[in-house]
């Protein structure tokens, strides 16, 4: 595959601060890198457009640079005119700023010379230049600790400390629903969100996550594989950059193995998979020097860039036919997890791992030896299979007292519709049977796991203003079932959504329902003997007289009928509910 010419040197005027810097060590900050943009777009309207996109929590905007070959920054045209678009997202984490100046850099290089600037023909580039503003606004010198420059970056949490790659699903900054609006806007073919790695020391200046390919759907999957990968890893390492799948393994050191990262979708490469879109996450090496993993990063945008343009026809007709499954797929996976056996073995550019007594504890620890590289097999674990599963509904209904969801679901591409008057119908409930609750927040919430339910056909009513949420003609189902079937890794149940359907409201005092729980237990002689089942069964539930009675509670009528009941519901039926 030809490849771009080389960038001519910028003329002075035009340098950024990071190549101002003989050292190569000094980032832009937020002013400096949003002045770059607006100076750029002032000089050159015709091929790119600059605008806010939306609230951040520090109060500074999102912006949303659009390069194209004509000017044209509307995403209906766009499409009309056959154009892939590829997404870049900088400063997520601004203690990583690599693809932040990177990209200032690529804008630039792109407008002023004219024979880069033919990428842009059948190429549409939406270009976020700061993401996590409050993170970048917060600039310091110490805390990525683990890091080899620069002299001063950004702090990894947003101004609510939130981490905005832990935010894609439950959106709680208005970083994340400005996004989410974003990108619905767009439904790019292709997202990249630029990051720098920690762990392992290696020989790599970047590492690549890719979204797990088993993920998307097959037709995708298949192209991502064959295509759009081997010309990503042959294309950098023409560039001088040799990649690897980014380091993450289970034992001490890479040889153990490398693991793909399973991304679930409250990361940014696992929300866009919903979507059929590509996403990756490029991450240069934190102990190279700030200039290297820059330019890496620029050939890494400058190669993607590249390679969808060149595959534009292969990546959209993968892109259809994905598209048209999902349109018809009655089975959606859930969760998922990496399988045992190894998909294949990489030629992995390492150091040798030895260990010292450390001059702190005086314990054995851990150091990667820079003077004994090597080139050996390294077993890649990449085949992940689904372990929950769920069957498409017809439509969900969601009562309009949880209207919150309903704007979360809008606010990422859903169409939902209204009742005008009031729906009796069959459904099927889930009701919460058991879950797992992490000890600490995560992220602002108390994460829900292992997430066990039963579902139960019931007759219920839905009033005037409930939501109806059909799934035929959805553009994202995988999105919905993602979010709205509890077990799901990322639910919206995960992420306590519906926490308050989990406590009790009433109850009853021991000493009164003592005479009642008797009286059950003579008018119902099978209650009466799966109570004595279970005595007989579980020796302590037998010694223990509080616990019968509970039990008995939980089986009676006097137990409240919307605890732990899932409020939304599943309609299996035919044709369609009243509604507007």
């Amino acid at each position: 595959m030809a490849l771009a010419p080389t960038p001519a040197a910028p003329a002075p005027a035009w340098r950024t601060p990071f190549e101002n810097d003989p050292a190569g060590n000094t980032p832009a900050t937020y002013a400096e890198c949003i002045a770059y943009y607006q100076k750029l777009a002032a000089a050159y309207p015709q091929h790119l457009h600059l605008a806010e996109a939306g609230p951040t929590d520090c109060g500074q905007p999102l912006h949303e640079a659009v390069l194209s070959a004509d000017g044209d920054s509307d995403p209906a045209s766009t499409r009309a005119k056959n154009r892939r678009v590829l997404f870049i997202q900088n400063g997520i984490h601004p203690g990583e700023p690599e693809g932040i100046d990177a990209s200032m850099m690529l804008a630039r290089d792109l407008l002023q010379q004219p024979k880069l600037r033919k990428l842009l023909e059948g190429v549409t580039i939406v270009l976020v230049p700061v993401y996590n503003v409050g993170g970048m606004l917060n600039r310091n010198t110490t805390t990525r600790v683990n890091q080899n420059g620069p002299a001063a970056y950004g702090f990894r949490g947003n101004a609510r400390r939130l981490d905005l790659n832990r935010d894609y699903i439950k959106q709680d900054s208005r970083n994340a629903r400005s996004f989410a609006a974003l990108f619905q806007k767009w439904r790019p073919d292709v997202f990249v969100e630029t990051h720098t790695s920690n762990g392992a020391d290696y020989q790599y200046t970047i590492t690549l996550i890719a979204t797990q390919a088993d993920k998307l759907a097959p037709a995708l999957g298949a192209y991502l594989q064959s295509q759009l990968l081997p010309t990503l890893y042959q294309s950098m390492e023409k560039k001088k950059w040799p990649m690897t799948p980014y380091v993450d393994f289970d034992g001490e050191t890479p040889e153990s193995g490398l693991r793909a990262f399973l991304e679930s979708p409250r990361y940014s490469t696992g929300y866009a998979a919903l979507f059929n879109t590509i996403g990756f996450m490029p991450e240069t090496h934190m102990l190279k020097a700030f200039a290297p993993r820059v330019h890496a990063t620029y050939d890494f945008l400058l190669t993607m860039l590249e390679t969808v343009q060149r595959q534009a026809p292969a990546l959209a007709a993968a892109r259809a036919a994905a598209e048209a499954a999902q349109a018809t797929q009655v089975e959606f996976p859930l969760a998922w997890e990496l399988t045992d056996a190894p998909t294949e073995s990489l030629p992995f550019r390492g150091y040798e791992a030895r260990h010292k007594p450390s001059e702190v504890s005086g314990q054995p620890r851990l150091y990667y030896d820079r003077a004994a590289p090597y080139i050996r097999p390294v077993a890649y674990y990449n085949t992940a299979t689904a372990t929950r599963t769920a069957s498409r509904p017809t439509a969900y209904l969601i009562p309009q007292a949880w209207a919150e969801v309903a704007a979360t679901l809008r606010r990422n591409g859903v169409q939902l519709e209204t009742l005008t008057q009031p729906v009796t119908v069959p459904v099927e409930t889930y009701y919460i049977d058991d879950y797992k609750s992490a000890a600490k927040p995560y992220e602002g919430h108390f994460l829900h796991s292992q997430v066990q339910v039963h579902a139960v056909s019931e007759t219920l009513t839905f009033a005037p203003g409930d939501f109806v949420v059909y799934l035929g003609g959805q553009a994202a189902p995988r999105y919905l079932l993602e979010t709205l079937e509890p077990p799901a890794t990322d639910s919206f149940f995960a992420w306590g959504f519906f926490d308050s359907v989990l406590q009790q409201k009433e109850h009853f005092s021991d000493y009164v329902f003592e005479d009642l729980a008797a009286e059950l237990l003579r008018n119902d002689p099978a209650l009466r003997k799966r109570l004595e089942t279970l005595k007989q069964q579980t020796p302590a539930f037998a010694a223990n007289g509080a616990a019968q009675l509970e039990w008995v509670y939980l089986n009676s009528p006097y137990h409240e009928p919307g605890h732990n009941r899932y409020p939304v519901v599943r309609w299996l039926g035919l044709g369609r509910l009243g509604q507007k």
